[in-house]
């Protein structure tokens, strides 16, 4: 299975994604809304891509201007297509990719500040407690987005602001900001 980079310096380029389901890629369609809205926000952003899965979200922003991804992905297989990803667009100097679970990474560094934090956990196992966490890992003015299934109660995240709720069938994003 491959997926698209939609626009910037990969457009059109295709990346790998793991067979069965270990991952949930998100959709052509849901993919292009979440970065209509962001896309003014990523020139010389720093990105967190949390459950990275293939890293489509961090290799998209990568590819319209944002100045460094960081991917966590706890699979051993999808980490492994990440990694084979990154060097696909030959952007091993920006990304840093780690094969490790979100909770334990959030441990382990509790000094970075990102930008923009894409969050899109495993729909049966949605981990709000990390999530509340990534707030946290947020600069001043950043934005959290968190692709969850339709009929889920959010948390709130303390700091943060719901500033728009976004659904696509089965798909919904909520977006936080740190004020």
């Amino acid at each position: 299975m491959n997926i698209r980079i939609i626009a910037g310096k990969f457009g059109g380029r295709t990346i790998k994604a793991p067979t069965g389901h270990v991952t949930h890629p998100m959709s052509d369609r849901v993919r292009g809304s979440l970065f209509n809205m962001t896309n003014s926000r990523l020139p010389d952003a720093d990105v967190l891509d949390i459950f990275a899965g293939t890293g489509a979200l961090g290799l998209e922003s990568l590819s319209r201007g944002a100045k460094s991804a960081t991917f966590v992905e706890r699979d051993r297989i999808a980490s492994r297509i990440l990694a084979e990803n990154i060097k696909l667009l030959g952007v091993g100097d920006v990304a840093e990719s780690t094969q490790i679970g979100a909770s334990t990474w959030i441990d382990k560094n509790p000094d970075k500040r990102f930008d923009i934090i894409f969050a899109d956990p495993p729909y049966d196992d949605m981990q709000f407690g990390v999530v509340k966490r990534l707030g946290e890992l947020l600069k001043p003015g950043g934005m959290l987005i968190l692709s969850h299934p339709e009929k889920v109660e959010l948390p709130e995240i303390e700091g943060l602001e719901v500033v728009e709720d976004r659904g696509y069938g089965g798909a919904w994003l909520r977006f936080w900001k740190n004020n």
